[in-house]
């Protein structure tokens, strides 16, 4: 079998992790005072320090040249030209062509995509503009007030996550909520308090005929019809991102308000496309556009940049080392900005649904682990519920803290605050607490020597836990759609370098497939599938005590 473990740069790698186990932290920066100097670099906008991970000079140049012999050049030119890269699907992954500012062409089985691309923004530009400028009217002549956006996962997930990191910009023209989750409290919760004379459902979903998004649509669609009473107003008041116009079609959706997607764009990576048309409808087209230029930006750093200075490739190889050679089987993502509370889940669906898998591209099962579990919440809340762990528990959880230097709204000294607790979190993960310190500690606060050896063992911190530190000018519309390239392309090399085919998801396919049986058996009492006892016994459970 050929395998990414059997190069030698691999085989390197592993005698250093052997090697790194035994190297603390606090050592390797007590032995070098440039290693801060050595360890980080930056972009416009972003602050890079991996200095707090373990690494040494050694490391990372073997973990470059593990990047040269997976070829990560010619990998990264197949992706931006458009070469069939989802191998298993076989389709190209062209999410960067959403957002290529240069306007070049790109030519893929003979179209344009630059062409199609720049097309379908002037008619979301358009159709935003409509809108937000009170001329789209309602099938009672008002106005667009709120905006309902029904999707899920990678329709859903991106754009929330991005309006919810930049609505200290918005102008509250209008407002916007999400539904995704197919449990019936959530849209009943947003629609109780919405006026369906001025309400817009944007229903988004590529083949038109995901459980969860269509059985919300029809729930959306009868509850605006209880109003409305008219199937024609339909028209005035859902749109669609969609390839399946016959569908949209049936749903009451003129063609003309369908939003088109291609098979070159995977969900997780889409809110480039018409699925971010949440985005613009509550901040603005120029804002939407400002998101696509910052991950224009890193895209082209991705590009031209040094391996040694590449950020993205910096990323990924250090997950790599992490999970693959360290042994450490999770991440936390820990943003010390509210703005970027959605973060974590964004990264978790993006990171996990791309490399959470067990073969190669041969489809040969690997003997290493790919992805590490990916978690986490903003850091000050963090700080009051898992960081104990982080700090003294028996597993040791790599983490990336994300700040910025210039608060979306500055009040008081909260800023200078919160940042303290940034800097102050990565450092006593990096130093821990010794037993000399912990003995000093205590003994100047006059504690016995019994009482010191009752607490001492309590009180130390191991410390020589791995931290990557990310510090943003600010968080606006730039910069969000820098930090999704920086991980997005993170994600890539991670999948290259581990030989993951990192833009399907049979995992997530297989689950939806069941569901989809096991819905027709719950409806009705004349289908059955074969399941095992726990299954059966489950579902005889619910169909018995279920209210009809």
């Amino acid at each position: 079998m050929s395998c990414r473990s059997q190069l030698a740069s691999w085989q390197a790698l592993q005698v250093s992790a052997n090697k790194m186990k035994k190297v603390h932290l606090k050592d390797l920066f007590a032995n070098d005072s440039t290693r801060f100097e050595q360890f980080s670099t930056q972009i416009p906008g972003v602050l890079f320090d991996y200095s707090k991970q373990l690494i040494d000079n050694s490391v990372i140049s073997q973990l470059i040249s593990l990047a040269q012999e997976c070829d990560i050049v010619t990998w990264r030119d197949k992706m931006f030209s458009g070469e069939k890269i989802n191998i298993t699907e076989d389709r190209a992954v062209l999410h960067t062509a959403l957002r290529n500012r240069c306007d070049s062409a790109l030519i893929v089985d003979g179209d344009n995509i630059s062409s199609v691309v720049n097309a379908e923004l002037q008619k979301i530009k358009l159709f935003v503009d409509k809108v937000r400028s009170g001329q789209w009217l309602g099938y009672t002549g008002k106005t667009v007030k709120n905006v309902v956006s029904i999707g899920v996962g990678g329709s859903n997930l991106g754009p929330q996550m991005a309006t919810e990191a930049l609505k200290s910009y918005a102008d509250n023209t209008l407002k916007v909520h999400y539904v995704s989750n197919v449990d019936g409290v959530q849209i009943a919760s947003v629609l109780k308090d919405l006026d369906p004379e001025t309400t817009l459902f944007v229903i988004s979903s590529k083949t038109f005929t995901t459980s969860e998004t269509m059985t919300n649509a029809k729930t959306a669609v009868d509850w605006f019809l209880e109003s409305a009473n008219d199937k024609q107003a339909i028209a005035k008041h859902f749109v669609a991102v969609s390839t399946n116009l016959e569908k949209t079609a049936a749903l009451g959706i003129a063609d003309e308000n369908v939003f088109t997607m291609w098979d070159w764009v995977g969900g997780r990576f889409s809110l480039w496309s018409a699925i971010g048309l949440p985005i613009a409808l509550y901040l603005g087209f120029d804002a939407f556009e400002a998101i696509l230029e910052g991950a224009f930006e890193v895209d082209e750093h991705f590009k031209t940049a040094a391996f040694e200075e590449n950020v993205p490739l910096l990323m990924a190889l250090l997950s790599v080392w992490n999970t693959s050679f360290l042994g450490f089987d999770s991440q936390a993502i820990l943003p010390y900005d509210q703005a970027l509370h959605m973060l974590p889940a964004y990264l978790q669906q993006g990171e996990m649904e791309s490399n959470g898998k067990h073969v190669n591209f041969a489809g040969e099962t690997v003997p290493y682990t790919t992805v590490p579990i990916i978690w986490g919440m903003t850091g000050i809340n963090g700080q009051h519920a898992f960081y104990q762990c982080l700090h003294q528990g028996n597993v040791v959880v790599p983490a990336d803290f994300i700040a910025s230097v210039t608060p979306q709204v500055n009040v008081g000294e909260h800023h200078d605050i919160l940042l303290s607790n940034f800097f102050a979190q990565t450092e006593a993960m990096m130093m821990g607490v010794d037993a000399d310190q912990v003995r000093a500690d205590l003994t100047a606060k006059g504690k016995s020597e019994a009482e010191i050896s009752e607490l001492l063992n309590h009180k130390i911190h191991q410390g020589n836990r791995p931290t990557t530190s990310m510090l943003l000018d600010t968080v606006d519309a730039k910069t969000v759609g820098r930090l999704i390239a920086l991980y997005e392309h993170k994600i890539f090399c991670q999948g290259i370098i581990l030989e993951i085919c990192s833009f399907d998801q049979w995992g997530v396919e297989l689950g939806k497939g069941l569901a989809s049986k096991i819905e027709a058996e719950l409806l009705d009492d004349n289908v059955n599938h074969p399941h095992d006892s726990s299954t059966n016994g489950l579902m005889a459970y619910y169909k018995q005590r279920r209210v009809q």
